[in-house]
């Protein structure tokens, strides 16, 4: 069942990603670009930027840091004037591992601030246009690792978390106005974030697969964009066990991950 209008023909149509200079992100513009959208790229690194449009002719780059709510708007308003936003996804994350015994404020609010408050500050800047045409289509990259806390997810996870409930939320609230809203929730992307971590990462994918994964998610007008499925299916299911289950198990995965860190781990 499609819960958006899906999207089956990208040429002529202007998208913005934020966040797009590696990984999924950068993945997903190349993907767009290919199939004809009129891609906008930003992102803190000038340099990857430039090097996306020298290799992808039409491509316009607009370096920001999602965190600064002025730069945000100012990229927003200098899009704007060019004509609408046919899509705005938000891809634009950070991830460190960390635990409660080793607790960071700097590290959890970075996290909150590029993760989550980036993404509110790009909705400010793009929701009012988006309600005055009422039409247009919202992407947010969240995670599976926010659908329950996670092991070594303490910074990463709550964010995540937030995005998954604000997508939800805004579906119910743009629905009525012609505004498509979905929600990407990856499993294990092979990207410079998971290359932190130390231990086999079951159903990895690269980047470009995922990207696929996204665009196919869009043609069929889905409101959540999970994969890959062998995986993601399973975090799925953590979801409905009752706390006594999920904290035992959890418990088990950390007594494992600790005896062989090679080889054990959840954290998307």
């Amino acid at each position: 069942m499609s819960l958006n209008p899906p999207i089956t023909d990208w040429r002529g149509k202007t998208v913005w990603l934020v966040g797009a200079s590696t990984g999924i992100g950068e993945a997903t513009a190349h993907a767009l670009h290919a199939a004809g959208a009129l891609v906008r790229v930003s992102a803190r690194s000038a340099d990857a930027l430039e090097r996306f449009v020298a290799s992808h002719p039409g491509a316009l780059a607009v370096p920001l840091d999602a965190s600064d709510p002025l730069a945000v708007k100012a990229a927003a308003q200098e899009l704007l004037q060019a004509g609408p936003l046919d899509l705005v996804m938000y891809c634009a994350g950070v991830y460190k591992p960390v635990r409660a015994d080793a607790f960071d404020l700097a590290e959890m609010l970075r996290h909150q601030q590029i993760n989550y408050l980036g993404a509110l500050y790009v909705l400010d800047a793009v929701l009012p246009g988006l309600l005055q045409r009422g039409s247009g289509h919202i992407s947010l990259v969240s995670s599976v690792a926010g659908y329950r806390g996670l092991p070594k997810s303490l910074a990463y996870g709550p964010t995540k978390a937030a995005l998954i409930n604000l997508a939800e939320t805004l579906y119910v609230d743009l629905a009525a106005h012609g505004i498509g809203v979905s929600l990407i929730n990856p499993g294990f992307v092979e990207t410079p974030a998971t290359a932190q971590n130390d231990f086999t990462m079951p159903g990895l994918i690269t980047a470009a697969q995922a990207a696929a994964e996204i665009l196919a998610g869009w043609r069929r007008g889905e409101f959540e964009i999970h994969f890959p499925k062998r995986f993601t299916l399973w975090m799925k299911t953590l979801r409905l066990l009752p706390y006594p289950l999920f904290f035992a198990l959890t418990r088990r995965l950390v007594k494992d991950a600790a005896a062989k860190p090679e080889t054990s781990g959840v954290q998307p």
